[in-house]
């Protein structure tokens, strides 16, 4: 069994993976000012509850894009299992079957995005993470990352209202029934939640376009269904997608580490 990590500016994710699929997935709050003893609880407890011994996990692997956080999570996994967990980051991306943009300042997140889109589809291919940031992780047929684009996710932007403007509230990501708000709720949720629609198909067609055309889409993240009127512009709808390109990345490392 594995346990894979992905840390993220929200939250972070624990993954229990058994050779073939997940058996259990957790979500905690990415705290700067927990310990690693706090998170390690956090975890005994998890396994504890799933029935899953310490040491029938043989791999785990981090993801961090929260520097913070790395060393914390690291020292954690490697306390509780006895072994060093595997870092994705710029030491492994040359073991990797993919020519990575500015491996230096690519966010591990998007190379594990970048990771399972092409083992899964091996054509052009565009994953749209819902998270923190809305962003578009483009990774060609052959492997190589093309590009990036970054926006506030739905959340980022909704709070960025409530916390700048003395009278807006902070409201729930809801599809409003129209884009003329007749409430302040209603209209935030018109503003956001169909404008980010708009901005999701508006970058896809410019991505298509300088790929002539041929670019499938995918999305990912905690909030990839909360827009059901783009679920048809995606081939598929996969939230654990970034926990699948950071476990596929662990078992290129310590295949090519035996």
């Amino acid at each position: 069994m594995q346990i894979i990590v992905d840390i993220g500016n929200t939250d972070a994710v624990f993954g229990l993976y058994n050779q073939t699929d997940w058996q259990h997935i957790w979500r905690t709050p990415a705290r700067h000012d927990e310990s690693a003893r706090s998170y390690e609880a956090r975890l005994r407890l998890w396994l504890l509850e799933a029935n899953v011994s310490l040491s029938s996990i043989q791999t785990t692997v981090l993801s961090s894009v929260v520097p913070n956080l790395t060393p914390i999570m690291r020292t954690m996994l490697a306390e509780l299992f006895g072994f060093d967990p595997i870092v994705v980051g710029p030491g492994v991306y040359p073991l990797l079957p993919l020519d990575i943009l500015r491996p230096h300042e690519i966010g591990a997140d998007l190379v594990a995005n970048a990771m399972a889109a092409y083992i899964r589809y091996q054509q052009n291919c565009v994953v749209v993470d819902f998270g923190t940031a809305l962003t578009f992780t483009t990774v060609s047929g052959e492997g190589k990352i093309l590009g990036v684009a970054i926006a506030p996710g739905l959340k980022t932007a909704i709070r960025s209202l409530f916390a700048n403007t003395a009278q807006l509230p902070e409201v729930p990501i809801e599809v409003p029934s129209s884009a003329l708000g007749i409430s302040t709720t209603h209209a935030i949720q018109a503003g956001v939640v169909l404008g980010y629609e708009g901005l999701v198909r508006s970058l896809l067609d410019r991505i298509r376009t300088e790929l002539n055309g041929h670019c499938l889409a995918v999305a990912t993240g905690g909030l990839s269904n909360r827009i059901p009127s783009l679920r048809n512009d995606f081939v598929d709808i996969i939230p654990s997608l970034t926990l699948d390109g950071v476990r596929l990345i662990g078992d290129i490392v310590t295949t090519s580490l035996k």
